[in-house]
Order: C-alpha cells, then structure tokens, then sequence
C-alpha cells in the first residue's frame, strides 16, 4: 500500500469540500486545524495506537486506525468540552469518508467510533422587551447611528446569520417585495422576508450616506459600510452589539447570533409552523430548528389546557 503524506491527502480532501460541497474558506479552515492537529498527536512518541515502536516520524493516513483515534479522543477529553471533540471527530471522520471513496484505504477507522454524547443547551434569546429597548436605544442622528439601527433591525427581522448580512449588497434588498436575498452555508442562496421597521432603517441609512459617501460607494457593492466606506465585518458588528448592550444595561450576555436565536423564539411562540422556521433559517436539518422549541413549552402547556376536553 503506497503511503501519502497527510499534508497532500488533505490538501485534495478541503479541495473537494469547495468544489463539490460549496464549503466556505471558514469551515475549510478549521477542518485543516483540527485535521493537522490529530496528525500532530500521532506524530508524538507516546502517541496510543497499534504501531508500538516510538514515532519520530509522522504518520501516514493509512496507517491510522481505531485504537489511535481512541487514543486522541482520550487526551481530547481532559482538555476540551464535548461540542469541540464532537466537531473534531466530525472532521476525522469526514476525511476518511473520501479517503474510502477516492479508494486509497478500504475502511474508515473512525466509522464506528461514537461521538460524544452532547449536553443540551437552551439558546441565548431576548425577550420581546428585551430586543425592543436594545433596538429603540440605538441613536440615529448620525450615520454610524443609522447604519448600526438598520443592522441589528435586519438581524432581527430577518434571523438570518451575521456572515450572511455581512455579505449582502444593495442589489440583494428588494424593497417593493420586502425581501432579501443572502448566500448561507455552502454558497446556498435563499430568499427571505424582512419587515418594515428594518426596510425603513436601511431605506434612511443609504439616503444618509448618499449625502455623505463617494456616490460609487451607494448606487452598488456592500450594503453596509464601515467608516472607511469599505464592507462591514462580522467582526465588528459583533463589536458594535456589544458596546450597545453595555450601554442599555441588558443582563444577558449576546451575540450577534443571539439575535438569529430571538428571531426564531419569536415567531415559534407567536404561532409560526416549525418547518417554515426552518426554511427561514436555512437549515438543513429540522432537529436543528428543534431546539428553539423548548422556550415554546409554556404556550403549548397553555393552548393544551384550554383545548383538551380531559385535562
């Protein structure tokens, strides 16, 4: 059996997740961190496995098997929590899914390993006056004001993701149909609706920054602008929500994808069907979208004992 190295087989395995999943450069990156770090383990003398003399040398893919992984999974254990050994053992196994597909091994060592069984968690959400005084705290008379309003307004009505709003351009607002258009996971585009609160917020922050900005910089490109009139990041609205939640005093701590988790809690306790929740959100997996259900038990309690005859 011809062994190679596992710099090239990665190489070629976060190659295909772009070009035949559509995977962003994001998620291909912590694959490539969490792949070389199980290679790095192996490569260790102590390292468990059924090759017993000492390694001072890496180890190639092929040679990998179930009783090393157990002993990674081992020393993963003692240091981080189960959602990170989960997606690290997602990764692994993922990558010798297409190492059995591309038929360089025959086996993949980590098909019946179990993956750490996860601890429930209920989502970071605001109540409805919660998200109304941190929305209405934010101060429009100027531009970053305006901008900030019409982010998290958009982030809110919408419940789609901070990347996704990052990356929209002014052509993908449709303000006769009050909708949006954003690119999620896998570059997979879908529709969304957004109410009229934010429309109007976006609708005053560009009319602002036509007075204000280079007029290439408003008829196209990003939607939202930094001070500098390039793309906002992530990273910065993240940066401004927390300044903004300091400042009006709410005790829960947020992020920005608190707001997709308010979002959904919302309209599943305002009666929204479930599976259209889902397509709002864009995911894949209706047991994802499950979990926003639990805030929702109060109401069903109550519509269950107004409706069923024998309580």
């Amino acid at each position: 059996m011809e062994l190679h190295p596992a710099k090239v087989l990665i190489d070629s395995f976060l190659e295909s997740l772009v070009t035949e999943k559509g995977y962003s450069d994001h998620t291909c990156r912590a694959y490539r961190k969490d792949l070389k770090d199980f290679f790095s383990f192996l490569a260790q003398p102590w390292a468990s496995g059924s090759i017993h003399q000492k390694r001072t040398h890496s180890v190639a893919p092929q040679q990998v098997d179930a009783g090393m992984l157990r002993g990674y999974l081992s020393l993963l254990h003692r240091k981080h929590e189960k959602t990170t050994i989960a997606r690290k053992l997602s990764a692994i196994r993922s990558f010798y899914k297409f190492l059995v597909k591309k038929g360089i091994i025959l086996e993949n060592p980590a098909e019946f390993i179990l993956t750490p069984k996860q601890n429930k968690t209920i989502p970071v959400y605001l109540s409805v006056d919660e998200i109304f005084r941190l929305l209405d705290s934010i101060q429009t008379d100027t531009l970053l004001g305006l901008r900030n309003r019409a982010i998290f307004e958009t982030l809110y009505s919408s419940g789609i993701r901070i990347s996704e709003l990052a990356a929209m351009d002014i052509s993908d607002v449709d303000f006769s149909a009050a909708l949006v258009r954003v690119f999620g996971k896998g570059h997979k585009q879908r529709i969304v609706p957004v109410g009229e609160k934010a429309l109007a917020a976006i609708t005053a922050y560009r009319a602002q920054l036509q007075k204000q900005a280079e007029p290439e910089a408003v008829k196209s490109g990003p939607l939202f602008l930094n001070r500098f009139q390039k793309r906002l990041t992530p990273r910065s609205i993240a940066r401004i929500l927390k300044k903004l939640v300091g400042a009006v005093g709410l005790l829960t701590p947020i992020s920005p994808h608190a707001l997709r988790h308010t979002f959904a809690t919302h309209m599943l306790d305002a009666g929204a069907d479930l599976r259209a929740v889902q397509e709002l959100l864009g995911h894949k997996s209706l047991s994802t979208t499950q979990k926003y259900t639990h805030v929702s038990i109060d109401r069903l309690m109550e519509t269950y004992d107004k409706a069923h005859p024998r309580k």
